[in-house]
């Protein structure tokens, strides 16, 4: 099929047949094949590129393609058509039981952390042992700074999956509080000095300069020399280290290459394997090792952060790991803060079609049906407490800024019950508005562009500085 534009519900359909079956004797029901088929140089407008149900007992369908194309994902930005829906309540476990003791929150939490591996990012795979190597140490921003730059083995030999740390601290005697981000460009592209190394595998265009991640007249940008100033150290390592983020959706694959080595060959057939974002959720943890091994930092003072997809992943290991001490994911977009169920902005549909290696294959039954879930995003939030979480957004209706918002007015609760403030009780803030920024969770959102700007850096500094600061 090709050359084909207009507006359709689904590129691919297919389900298995669920009616009544006369067999006509025969034992089994006789199974259907179909493969290469190719859907090319088509320009669609669609809720759903791919809805295909699984159904091997049915029918085998391989080597389909969707190539050259141009979709664009209809989606609801209207909230008088968001219809009502329900959420799981944080403190009620699975089978109905009350979480009628804090004692008993762990356990509802490690529930509740399960669902969600099992269910939409993956396995996390457990802790691999790191064999630190430092390439090299130096001053930086003017003498102001050391840069010291780490090189992160799984094997004692030094060979295999590696992922280049790049540490600037504050020239000082104490410990330094840490702000821990994966970047999307390189190691390079947060300092300008010559010394730091560059990716050994293509990066894109222009922000392969050094330093353009540090020039604030950026749309994002990291402000080193401001979280020097303010006391801190910044730890980083670029994303692609840990797993390459095809654009196209065709070349998963490539996705599962790097740091996936680790963990050996994958299952297809697997619902719940490790996914992208699960690895990079994985490697912010390796971070947290790396800091814990460095007497110059302060290892329970972490602000742990990162924007879009990497707010995601920030989200994620802030969630499942609590050595993180603040967590300010920014952006995150659908599966990360907001709700699914809202029906508003971003839908799974589109996250799983545009990004098919962000998620495990359980997660595409609830493409289309997500009412079905029996879980959403604010109970991922309530695993952050009574840790201080602040939730960044901005006024792009892609981005549900208002899911997020009720996302954690949903979570809220969870705080309240272990004995520390809730969300400020305040209605929806307007734009710049801080009445929503508590003493341990909180929200805020900004117009503009996508990314970590100045406002958002100050929000969560100030935020940090309550909890860090004596």
């Amino acid at each position: 099929v090709e050359n084909v534009s207009g507006e359709v519900k689904y590129i691919l359909y297919v389900k298995p047949w669920t009616q009544f079956f006369d067999l006509k004797g025969e034992k089994e029901i006789p199974r259907s094949y179909a493969s290469s088929v190719q859907i090319r140089n088509c320009t669609l407008k669609c809720r759903q590129a791919r809805y295909v149900i699984p159904a091997p007992d049915q029918y085998t369908l391989e080597n389909v393609t969707l190539e050259k194309r141009r979709y664009k994902f209809s989606y609801n930005k209207k909230e008088d058509r968001v219809k009502p829906y329900k959420l799981e309540d944080p403190l009620v476990f699975a089978d109905g039981g009350k979480v009628d003791s804090p004692d008993l929150w762990p356990v509802r939490r490690a529930e509740i952390l399960e669902i969600f591996q099992r269910e939409m990012y993956g396995r996390i795979p457990p802790a691999s042992k790191v064999y630190p190597e430092v390439l090299e140490r130096g001053t930086t921003l003017g003498g102001a700074a050391e840069r010291i730059q780490v090189r992160m083995w799984f094997s004692p030999d030094k060979t295999g999956p590696k992922v280049d740390w790049l540490l600037v601290r504050p020239l000082r005697s104490v410990p330094s509080p840490v702000i821990l981000a994966l970047n999307f460009y390189g190691n390079h592209t947060v300092l300008p000095d010559e010394q730091v190394l560059m990716p050994d595998y293509p990066m894109e265009g222009d922000l392969m300069d050094r330093g353009a991640m540090n020039d604030t007249t950026r749309r994002s940008f990291f402000p080193v020399k401001e979280f020097i100033d303010r006391g801190y150290a910044f730890v980083t390592a670029c994303y692609a280290d840990v797993s390459p983020d095809p654009e196209n959706p065709a070349d998963e694959a490539l996705a599962y290459t790097r740091i996936f080595d680790l963990w050996g060959a994958r299952d297809e057939l697997c619902t719940d394997q490790t996914t992208s974002l699960s690895a990079w959720a994985w490697a912010l943890m390796r971070g947290a090792d790396l800091i814990a091994s460095l007497p110059e930092l302060d290892a329970s003072r972490i602000l742990l952060t990162g924007s879009s997809r990497l707010g995601k992943a920030a989200l994620l290991a802030g969630a499942y790991d609590q050595r993180f001490a603040v967590v300010a994911p920014n952006q995150t977009g659908g599966g990360g803060a907001p709700l699914s169920k809202r029906d508003f902005g971003e839908t799974i549909a589109s996250e799983i079609n545009n990004f098919p290696h962000w998620f495990c294959r359980a997660y595409e039954k609830y493409a289309g049906a997500e009412q079905t879930m029996p879980f959403d995003q604010h109970l991922l939030l309530s695993c952050v407490a009574p840790r201080p979480l602040l939730i960044e957004g901005f006024n792009n209706p892609w981005f549900d800024t208002r899911g997020e918002f009720l996302s954690l007015k949903a979570a809220s609760p969870v705080w309240e019950f272990l004995g520390v403030q809730g969300l400020p009780a305040v209605e929806w803030p307007d734009s710049y508005d801080t009445s929503a920024i508590g003493s341990v969770i909180g929200y805020v959102r900004r117009d503009g562009q996508h990314g970590l700007e100045t406002p958002d850096w100050k929000w969560m500094l100030d935020f940090a500085d309550r909890h860090f600061r004596p």
